[in-house]
């Protein structure tokens, strides 16, 4: 019997996906639980896999497109099985607007989404997924829909004979420019192509179009906007004239999935839940030391300011449990174990790997994971139950050469820390002023599980771990 393939629901938060690459083609022959394409999600590129046995009779969407979650993308039935009703249903259904509450079939296909996810979300994580928006401002044309972070094709004549990662604003350049995105090289994570390589592909080709003479401003500012805003055609589109007269001309840009999604969470986070923040000041001169003798000992697994603070982060939470809680409007809910979410900047936005455990492993352990997670969170290949379920989380600056900023809770979690730069200041200990290595961090707690105190001791327990990690030990 045929069976109707729909667009699986891949990560908590989606609501649409882009069909990336098929990796099966109609005619071909298909077994249950086989990858037959890759989506591209708001957070990471993920296969959809068949959830039943037979030939690919009938491919609906095609590579590139965007549909929702639950849209009919394909058929799989026997080889001779008349399927004319059932691909006339789905071109009817795909007339229709994505109502999320008007017809039992698409209802029904959304079931069919939910139980093709490798792994579910935890109760937790649907309670912190934000509720799905309607759809009156998408637009209808799917080619101007370039709203995923990632973008998928085959390489033809790069001479690597692998797949090409092209970010969406890069592909939309190229595409707009003429550029053949097979003879680029990508300077970005796992040769991924971005922006730049595009734009100087235009540079040397002569392509760049012609516009008056305020473009090249146009450009700069444009390239100074943050990487999560997709272009539509940047080089392209000349500046709107301003309503008001003697205003600044602008360009308004397609949001990405991932920024979408984003921006859709932290309403959920900044309005709902009562926030406060509590600031100190730690001296870091001894865990400099001991990250400086780890990598002297072992030079091959480098350890990181930030994997020593991840590392003593969990320990102070197992011994603050009401730190490490979040609130489940009738109940209040205490974690067993520290899982601590690492805010990772991607080119599209931000995404939080989770280190499972973090109170039960070695700084040289937490040192090889976050690297791992991180590169495949800015190649977009982490799997939901690796993003998600965080008990506590950090978003560490200081790299960026930032002193004290405040983060928004990642909701149901009840804290997440900001960490600033580790910078030399000058101090008064015993009568004297002596130069030390100050960090200050700034935890955001969610009033609702966390009191002023219970966050201050924490951060009592934080600083003086962090100040002697020979605690660590005792």
């Amino acid at each position: 019997m045929a069976t109707q393939v729909v667009m699986p629901k891949l990560s908590p938060t989606m609501e649409e996906g882009q069909l990336s690459r098929w990796l099966k083609k109609e005619g071909d022959s298909v077994s249950m639980g086989e990858p037959l394409a890759e989506i591209d999600t708001d957070k990471a590129t993920m296969e959809a896999q068949a959830l039943t046995s037979g030939v690919l009779r009938k491919v609906l969407v095609k590579e590139g497109e965007t549909v929702p979650l639950g849209a009919i993308i394909a058929i799989i039935g026997e080889a001779d099985e008349d399927i004319s009703g059932l691909v006339s249903e789905a071109s009817s259904a795909s007339t229709q607007a994505p109502q999320a509450s008007s017809a039992p079939a698409q209802t029904e296909s959304k079931k069919q989404a939910e139980d093709a996810v490798e792994g579910q979300p935890t109760k937790a994580d649907e309670a912190a997924s934000p509720e799905k928006q309607k759809a009156d401002a998408a637009p209808t044309d799917k080619s101007d829909q370039v709203q995923q972070p990632q973008v998928a094709a085959e390489s033809a004549g790069n001479g690597q004979g692998g797949r090409l990662i092209v970010s969406p604003i890069a592909a939309r350049m190229a595409a707009e420019a003429g550029i053949n995105l097979s003879t680029l090289t990508g300077s970005g994570p796992g040769g991924r192509i971005v922006k730049k390589d595009v734009e100087a592909a235009i540079g040397r080709a002569g392509q760049a179009p012609q516009q008056p003479a305020q473009q090249p401003q146009t450009q700069t500012e444009a390239a100074d906007k943050p990487a999560a805003q997709v272009s539509k055609a940047a080089p392209q589109t000349p500046p709107i004239a301003p309503s008001i007269e003697g205003a600044s001309p602008y360009r308004e840009e397609q949001v990405t999935t991932m920024r979408a999604t984003i921006a859709r969470r932290l309403v959920t986070s900044i309005g709902p839940v009562p926030h406060f923040f509590l600031t100190t000041e730690i001296e870091m001169d001894k865990a400099a030391e001991l990250r400086r003798q780890l990598n002297e000992l072992d030079p091959e697994n480098k350890v990181s300011i930030n994997d020593l603070i991840i590392k003593i982060v969990a320990v102070a939470l197992t011994q603050h449990p009401a730190v490490n809680s979040s609130f489940q409007e009738k109940t209040i809910r205490y974690y067993e174990r520290a899982d601590i979410g690492v805010a990772v900047a991607v080119e599209d936005g931000l995404i939080t790997p989770v280190v499972r455990g973090a109170n039960a492993k070695s700084v040289v352990q937490i040192s090889r994971e976050v690297r791992e997670l991180a590169e495949r969170a800015r190649s977009r290949r982490l799997k939901p139950e690796e993003y998600t379920g965080a008990t506590f989380s950090i978003s560490n600056l200081g790299m960026f050469g930032i002193d004290e900023f405040t983060a928004v809770i990642n909701p149901p979690e009840g804290a997440i820390l900001a960490v600033g730069a580790m910078t030399p200041k000058p101090v008064v200990r015993d009568g004297q002023v002596v130069v030390r290595q100050i960090m200050r961090v700034t935890m955001s707690c969610d009033h609702r599980v966390i009191d002023g105190a219970t966050g201050a001791k924490f951060l009592q327990t934080l600083k003086k771990i962090l100040e002697n990690p020979l605690y660590l030990l005792a």
